[in-house]
């Protein structure tokens, strides 16, 4: 890479957090300067505790309008009793107050795609995940009038 004078190119695989942070401020800087008032990265978690133990939950963020499901987990004594059913539902929930218009997440062909399919999320990307499988990424609706597995019809009425 040849970079103009004074300048200087590193590949870091544990950066440091602030020097990761400030180029997301940067970036929301430029975002915001181009499309003032969207609505920032806002992180969510829905925690299933045993005493003071995380057995599941999820965990993702809102930003412009859609919220990303990040990691969602339940342990396997905890699962097949409805549990992660109403945990999404928790979720799209509050991302409907967030006044989001869509939600999506990815997952690995291995892990619950089916069961995402279930809930109404409707696949729109795939990759193959060498050495076997395939990382999947879903999406939702979650305008009303929509049907829970198109993609939103409309930009949301506050613009995010």
């Amino acid at each position: 890479m040849e970079l103009p004078p004074g300048l200087t190119c590193s590949i870091e695989d544990a950066p440091a957090e602030a020097e990761v942070e400030a180029l997301s401020q940067q970036l929301e800087g430029f975002n915001e300067r181009r499309w003032p008032g969207h609505q920032p990265w806002t992180p969510l978690a829905l925690l299933i505790r045993r005493g003071a133990t995380v057995v599941g939950g999820l965990t993702g963020e809102s930003y412009a309008g859609w919220f990303f499901i990040r990691y969602f987990w339940l342990e396997e004594d905890i699962r097949r009793r409805g549990l992660g059913r109403q945990v999404i539902a928790a979720a799209e929930q509050r991302a409907r107050e967030r006044g989001c218009h869509g939600i999506y997440l990815d997952t690995f062909s291995f892990q619950a795609p089916d069961f995402y399919r279930k809930q109404g999320y409707v696949e729109f990307g795939r990759l193959p995940y060498p050495p076997q499988g395939e990382r999947i990424w879903l999406r939702k609706s979650l305008l009303p009038g929509d049907p829970p597995n198109a993609a939103p019809s409309r930009a949301h009425p506050t613009g995010g």
